[in-house]
């Protein structure tokens, strides 16, 4: 089976080169459900490369055909704030994407692409979807536009006027299928493209991002990158288990605590008590 480049390094470097937009075009196909064409990409204040940002995460932002605004961001490191982030960096291109004094008809359509490699929230799906209702709090009515608000706008729901987000949560899914999405989330976490792979972008991938098309001075960076990468695995998987190790201390420390009350409810002696729970005598008189 051929080696293939990790799909966060091969947006730094290949699939920025028009060429190869088919790629990335097959991958917001796949997850929007309709044929996405990619005009050109664009730079924002919220996709600059920081320093840190060399290997943690990596974004692009693309513009289709009918000017539809398209920010997919990779994050690799665990960031508890990462909701806040999605939000930020959406606002952060409706402002920068409209001129001043334009009216609020011309703000662009934003998707918000988001693959993590890491447990971002508590779910047990793999792909989650968010876009913006408006209900009725007394009847549950869904609010919709107008005949001529669906004339002048050209659609069909208010939500299509609001950015949408889309989370990948790609990390544990190693589960080959034949629904594209799943084989798109398959190759996101493995890296591998087997080869009855049908979905949009995969077969030209199989064929441009193989890692022996890349040169030395291409190689000796990207294994630096997958380098840092398991470096920052290594640290999110220490974190998370020096969190269940914590948790499961606190948890003994409240069992104790508990039965440390019911002898001293009945009567038990200080000493005993201090003896049977393991807590300090200190603990004990202040309970």
């Amino acid at each position: 089976m051929a080696n293939y480049i990790r799909f966060d390094w091969a947006m730094k470097r290949l699939l920025r080169d028009k060429a190869n937009f088919t790629v990335l075009e097959g991958l917001v196909t796949t997850l929007l459900g309709e044929k996405i064409t990619i005009h050109r990409l664009l730079e924002s204040e919220s996709n600059q490369e920081s320093e840190y940002d060399k290997y943690n995460r990596v974004d692009i932002l693309a513009e289709d055909s009918k000017g539809v605004l398209i920010l997919l961001e990779i994050q690799n490191n665990n960031e508890y704030a990462y909701f806040q982030r999605m939000l930020f960096g959406v606002s952060k291109l409706l402002t920068e994407y409209i001129n001043r004094g334009e009216g609020y008809r011309n703000i662009r359509k934003v998707y918000s692409i988001n693959i993590v490699y890491f447990a971002l929230g508590s779910g047990t799906d793999t792909v989650y979807h968010g876009k913006t209702e408006f209900r009725g709090l007394h009847t549950n009515e869904l609010l919709r536009l107008s005949p001529f608000q669906q004339q002048t706008f050209q659609v069909s729901e208010v939500s299509q006027l609001y950015p949408e987000y889309y989370i990948l949560r790609v990390n544990d899914f190693n589960r080959w299928s034949k629904v594209p999405l799943e084989q798109w989330i398959y190759f996101l976490n493995t890296g591998e493209i087997p080869s009855d792979a049908t979905a949009p972008g995969l077969v030209e991938a199989r064929e441009r991002l193989q890692l022996d098309r890349l040169s030395k001075d291409e190689l000796k960076a990207y294994y630096r990158h997958l380098d840092n990468v398991v470096i920052l695995r290594d640290n999110i998987f220490t974190e998370r288990e020096e969190g269940r190790a914590e948790g499961r201390a606190e948890g003994r420390h409240e069992e104790r605590v508990i039965m440390a009350k019911k002898m001293l409810a009945d009567g038990i002696a200080l000493d005993v008590i201090v003896k049977y729970t393991n807590l300090s005598l200190e603990e004990i008189q202040g309970l």
